[in-house]
């Protein structure tokens, strides 16, 4: 599987899981926009991909060169190709899953049961304490 740019080990790996051919990828170089000055607006340094067989399409312009575009746009069309076919087993929505339960309210329940446990860690403290004479 030879894609037209080096993408890290991982990237391959994972396009060789989820059966992405380069051939099946369509690449096109278009005109960017939005913030950075004139010279943004006159080159073509936005990469557009359209992956044929599942028509999922990434444009990419995070960065001011063309090549960095390449990769990082390859990075996100694989990504979001893997989301779709794994669902919930996918890399990024299990992050999202993870920060999702961090960030989430403790139930009355789970805020009781840490009292209960720090006071229980408490009485073991205080009977480590030597006595007061």
């Amino acid at each position: 599987m030879d894609f037209p740019i080096e993408l890290p080990p991982e990237f391959l790996e994972k396009a060789g899981h989820l059966r992405i051919l380069p051939e099946e990828i369509e690449e096109q170089f278009v005109r960017g926009g939005g913030a950075g000055g004139q010279k943004i607006n006159k080159t073509s340094s936005c990469v557009w991909l359209r992956h044929a067989k599942t028509g999922i399409e990434v444009k990419c312009q995070k960065h001011r060169e063309r090549p960095k575009n390449r990769i990082s746009a390859y990075k996100l069309l694989i990504a979001k190709i893997e989301r779709e076919y794994l669902g919930k087993k996918s890399a990024q929505e299990t992050a999202m899953f993870k920060l999702r339960k961090q960030k989430k309210r403790r139930t009355r329940r789970a805020k009781e049961k840490i009292l209960q446990d720090k006071s229980i860690r408490s009485q073991i403290k205080e009977l480590r304490k030597s006595p007061k004479v």
